[in-house]
């Protein structure tokens, strides 16, 4: 079983392995981040509009398209990583 959001100590693995194992952990902690970001700029900017400027309101919006294309990235690189251990499921 490959680790999801950080190396496993228990496990010997070989450089192929541990590139493959990296790419994974590094595509998980991306979507990770980037989907909150993009949640916080989403309510930043329908949900809780009134409250900020808008200069705020307009980096919020790039701030969805950016993010949630670095999300799409994050799972790019995660299915790299999956797909060199051997996987076929996603």
């Amino acid at each position: 079983m490959y680790s999801n959001f950080s190396l496993a100590s228990g496990h010997a693995f070989d450089n192929t392995q541990l590139n493959f194992q990296k790419c994974i952990i590094a595509g998980n902690w991306t979507m990770m981040v980037s989907l909150a970001i993009v949640v916080s700029s989403l309510m930043m900017t329908f949900q809780f509009d009134h409250y900020f400027s808008i200069p705020l309101q307009i980096a919020g919006h790039l701030a969805t398209i950016v993010f949630a294309g670095l999300f799409k990235v994050g799972y790019v690189v995660r299915c790299v990583g999956v797909h060199g251990l051997g996987y076929r499921v996603f």
